[in-house]
């Protein structure tokens, strides 16, 4: 759990935000718990990749129409340990679209369970998801996306 000492440290760092991305979309939102932590009690660095990918997918899903793969985890950083309780939030926006791949960048927010109205960024992505046909090969994509 996060105690004040570390909620400080956040807060002299200049980390911390009170307003989230409005030029971002919100794809996901999640709480992690107990049995998501590693040793030392934080968030293991898997889960949060794992919950990044899955949010990376959610815009692309409406380019690709059909099936679609992670191909490339271009960059992905920690920023900030991620603890039990906090409420994160997963921003995405689209920042490629190729012949059969759409490149996302997202953004993760936790807000302390305590401290509602306070952000900080906790991890940073970019992924690229290709479309696959049936037999798992590259096939084109929409330029543009179906609606929300």
């Amino acid at each position: 759990m996060t105690d004040n000492s570390t909620q400080d440290a956040r807060a002299a760092n200049g980390n911390l935000v009170t307003q989230l991305p409005t030029d971002q979309e919100l794809v996901l939102k999640v709480i992690p718990m107990p049995a998501d932590c590693n040793a030392n009690g934080d968030i293991f660095g898997g889960w949060v990749m794992a919950h990044v990918d899955v949010a990376g997918a959610v815009l692309p899903a409406r380019y690709v129409n059909g099936r679609m793969a992670t191909v490339a985890v271009n960059q992905f950083v920690f920023k900030q340990p991620v603890h039990v309780g906090d409420i994160l939030s997963f921003f995405a926006v689209v920042t490629r679209i190729g012949n059969t791949s759409v490149t996302v960048q997202v953004e993760v927010y936790a807000e302390h369970m305590r401290a509602q109205g306070s952000y900080i960024k906790v991890t940073e992505a970019s992924l690229t998801y290709v479309a696959i046909d049936d037999k798992g090969r590259p096939r084109p994509i929409e330029k543009s996306p179906t609606k929300a």
